[in-house]
């Protein structure tokens, strides 16, 4: 949930830190530090807020100075926001410097362990006990040097880890390590970078190899070791960064989530292609032709995920029994790992996450596969831990995410579970001739997202007239119920406008009574199975007073005698069309979050990633 960007090499680094921290900053931004040492000193400025914040103070104390440093921005955890919580924390006799993503578990044994020794604590961070501990552990003059040290404080370790660490007595030494939170180390000539995120190295270097779980690695301008936290020395495969600079910049655009917003056409584009193909009738995963025979002998398919991701796999549930014709469930990753699942024979575990590192679904993964099920990933970023763990999977191919509130990973993650489930209906009972149908449609979507797309100007002058409402209903069926529940998601987390999404059916098994006179209800009223009854349940609100906003297929005329008002997205079959009816969706959100003043990009209390429960 932090980021973390540290550097070890022969220039001065306070502004190249400064330079990835600021590319880092989605991860959190509850406060944000700076260490180097400095004169064979450590020289720590941090400071509660945003990275702006910190170049405040750094102005106001002239600066750091130093060829090796870390910096770290907090999403907090244990202990408040505060200055003394923010990062990085140093011990109290050894010159130990540390930051820190991630949750450890047995800190409160560890911290009275160390107050017993006489360390004296100055915040209420987990981070600041393991930085004591690596101090209470480093004993050069017994041959426990800093990469020791760090190896036997992990040995003592339960939770999870992202870690730097450096020593003012080993000036020129980086010791970084990982258990569950990702970290990766950029190569440079004569220089390293390490970083919980590539976006953060790429404009220094494309040559990265990301630690593995229990990995530690030294650094210094000379070369790095890699080894296990028992100090088995290992080999990390240095690879090529697949970053475009400019997938992460700005631009033209005046948020990310805008950004990301615009660019879904272009982004889905890529997703398809390679992969359809018409002609033939038939999808194209060469992610899965090593598994095509057990997916096609699947008996269950379990789809676990968190928030967003979650919305994208119950999609998946839907396209997955009506497509493949296999049974289908969506889980919440975070309940299944701590239940005893049944996990029969011929079970598929899809993995839907845009990191790849999602902790409660990593886990949930885990367990699945642990009793036999085939583990499957539906993955943004390549090289991630879950990416690694999976048996298979098909990877998004949108490009970076840096917007918290997920947009084109949440219409990328639709499409290839689209993909997924054709490719495993084909196998099992689709013709070719169904198979190039399905597929010629979902060939047109880009297009038809970008049509959306220029109704943005109307979608932003009805949003401003709700923008007031404190509380909206976001209601759907079939496959548009996980789409307004994804709706109603974006809209609370980045305009704190209090949202619910249900199925449009269960309105009147209780949330009916919330409805009273001006409030914004939203219906996914596209052509399909269900149009008549989602008519019907507009009219139960609106006879009570609300307001009726409505997603609605072109040409359909009715839904303006019931709807105050009407977004209109193009037909396509009803299997497909949650990636276009999220669109008005996503633009809502947008423009209430902007036209309310809030942060976009930097929403309260969130952050991009949850690496931690």
């Amino acid at each position: 949930m932090c980021g973390i960007v540290a550097y070890v090499g022969n220039k001065q680094c306070q502004n190249l830190l400064l330079e990835g921290l600021k590319r880092l900053e989605y991860r959190g931004y509850d406060s944000a530090g700076i260490a180097t040492i400095q004169d064979g000193h450590i020289r720590v400025v941090k400071t509660v807020g945003r990275v702006a914040n910190l170049e405040d103070k750094l102005e106001e104390v002239g600066g750091v100075r130093g060829t090796i440093g870390m910096c770290h921005t907090r999403w907090a955890t244990h202990g408040g926001v505060t200055d003394p919580n923010a990062h990085p924390h140093t011990d109290d006799k050894s010159g130990i410097c540390l930051i820190h993503n991630g949750i450890i578990e047995n800190y409160a044994s560890l911290k009275t362990y160390l107050e017993e020794k006489g360390h004296k604590f100055q915040s209420q961070t987990d981070t600041e006990v393991l930085a004591m501990l690596i101090g209470e552990l480093y004993s050069p003059s017994e041959g426990v040097d800093l990469e020791a040290a760090v190896q036997a404080a992990l040995r003592e370790v339960t939770g999870a880890y992202g870690i730097v660490v450096m020593c003012d007595k080993e000036p020129d030494t980086l010791v970084a390590a990982r258990k569950g939170s990702p970290l990766m180390v950029g190569v440079g000539n004569g220089e390293y970078l390490v970083a919980s995120d590539g976006s953060a190295v790429v404009s220094h270097t494309s040559q990265a190899f990301a630690l593995e779980d229990y990995q530690v690695v030294k650094l210094t301008p000379k070369g790095f070791r890699t080894s296990t936290i028992h100090n088995v020395p290992v080999t990390p495969k240095i690879q090529q960064l697949e970053i475009e600079l400019e997938s992460i910049e700005l631009g033209a655009y005046s948020h990310f989530m805008q950004k990301e917003i615009f660019e879904q056409p272009k982004c889905l584009s890529n997703t398809f292609r390679g992969r359809i193909d018409t002609r033939d009738g038939k999808v194209v995963l060469g992610g899965l032709a090593s598994f095509a025979k057990e997916l096609t002998r699947a008996k269950r398919v379990i789809l676990l995920g968190q928030g967003t991701a979650l919305h994208a796999a119950m999609i998946g549930e839907y396209l997955m029994e009506d497509l493949a014709k296999v049974c289908a469930v969506a889980e919440y990753a975070s309940e299944f790992r701590y239940r005893n699942p049944i996990i029969e024979e011929n079970t598929v575990a899809i993995a839907v996450s845009q990191s790849g590192e999602t902790a409660d679904t990593l886990a949930a993964l885990q367990e699945a596969k642990d009793r036999g099920a085939l583990a499957l990933g539906v993955i943004n970023v390549v090289g991630s831990t879950m990416a690694r763990e999976t048996d298979a999977g098909v990877y998004l191919r949108v490009g970076p995410e840096i917007g918290v509130a997920s947009t084109k990973a949440f219409v990328g993650q639709v499409a290839v579970l689209t993909l997924v489930s054709i490719f495993l209906g084909r196998r099992r009972f689709m013709s070719a001739d169904q198979c190039a149908e399905v597929l010629k449609a979902l060939e047109t979507v880009p297009d038809k997202i970008q049509r959306i797309l220029e109704h943005d100007a109307k979608i932003k002058s009805v949003t401003e007239r709700y923008i007031d409402r404190e509380n909206w209903l976001f209601l759907g069926r079939g496959y548009n119920y996980p789409t307004a529940l994804e709706g109603a998601l974006k809209l609370k987390e980045i305009s704190y406008i209090h949202a619910e999404g249900m199925p449009a059916a269960e309105m009147k098994h209780g949330p009916i009574a919330l409805i009273n006179e001006g409030m914004p209800a939203v219906f996914i009223a596209n052509r399909g199975r269900q149009y008549e009854k989602v008519i019907s349940n507009i009219q139960e609100v609106k006879a009570r007073g609300g307001r009726i906003i409505a997603v609605a297929t072109e040409g359909d005329e009715q839904i303006k005698r019931h709807a105050d008002d009407v977004f209109y997205v193009p037909d396509i079959p009803e299997a497909l069309s949650p990636m276009l009816t999220v669109i008005p969706l996503q633009l809502m959100a947008y423009h209430a979050a902007v036209l309310r003043g809030h942060d976009v990009d930097k929403p309260r209390n969130l952050a991009k990633s949850v690496t931690v429960e």
